[in-house]
């Protein structure tokens, strides 16, 4: 089984979906036999729909968000995606011998853009995560919130409709992060892109997102979800999304104490 994308125009645009995971299961060899570690997951992002996965560590969140990039195949079922999507980590992974802007100019270059353009987009991008001017710094000038800024220029740089984030915010600092997901927020507002976001963080996950998905722990299900009807902008410590958080804290732990009777 494998991922497939949509490349040509008209099929792009008869799609009703920027992903569409469908009975997918995912195993690897272990010993003795081999270990399930997603089991017959369907899941659908609309266009322009903000999707958070959230479970417990080991659940597989990072796994099934492989799998819609395309970095493996599941074992069974079928992920569909409207054009390849763009992948943000944890870590920023940007090439500390590259500027900000140089990094951005890369992932043009490896989209095709000619070079004469590339300075100009790559302004552009910086621009739009608010680092104007941050061209010509060098990695080790900017602190930990303005790489993720820059990390997210370069995703966005790719010119996909479908932006995956593995918990891009987990290694900052609670004010840093809180100010990261407000840009996030506003240029997901502001581009109409489709983001399926992976964290084990409930109240961010209560803060960012329009569908809250729970998975289960090993082997990793969809064991519930919650469309957040909270209108934007949110803080993290509103009552309502306070609220809404604390109701997912108590399903989640639910499903750890479950698998921890296994």
């Amino acid at each position: 089984m494998a991922t497939t994308y949509a490349k040509a125009p008209d099929a792009a645009e008869a799609m009703d979906h920027a992903a569409r995971i469908e009975h997918v299961s995912k195993s690897f060899p272990a010993p003795g036999g081999r270990q399930l570690v997603l089991d017959d997951i369907s899941l659908d992002v609309a266009p322009g729909e903000f999707v958070t996965l959230l479970g417990a560590s080991g659940c597989g969140k990072s796994t099934l968000l492989n799998l819609v990039a395309g970095l493996d195949a599941p074992s069974e079922g079928t992920i569909a995606t409207r054009g390849r999507p763009a992948l943000m980590f944890q870590e920023h992974a940007l090439f500390p011998w590259l500027t900000a802007g140089k990094n951005i100019e890369l992932a043009l270059k490896l989209r095709g853009m000619a070079k004469p353009e590339r300075r100009g987009r790559a302004e552009e991008l910086l621009g739009l995560v608010r680092l104007k001017g941050a061209h010509g710094k060098r990695v080790h000038e900017l602190s930990g919130g303005m790489r993720q800024r820059v990390a997210l220029a370069r995703a966005l740089a790719q010119d996909s409709r479908l932006l995956l984030m593995d918990e891009p915010f987990a290694a900052l600092d609670a004010i840093t992060r809180d100010v990261l997901h407000d840009e996030l927020t506003r240029i997901w507002s502001e581009t109409g892109l489709s983001v399926l976001f992976v964290t084990h963080n409930v109240r961010e996950a209560v803060r960012l997102a329009q569908r809250v998905v729970l998975m289960s722990s090993r082997p990793g299900r969809v064991a519930r979800q919650w469309d957040v009807g909270i209108a934007q902008p949110r803080r993290i410590e509103d009552s309502a999304v306070s609220e809404l958080s604390a109701e997912i804290t108590e399903h989640l732990r639910g499903e750890i104490r479950r698998h921890g009777q296994h």
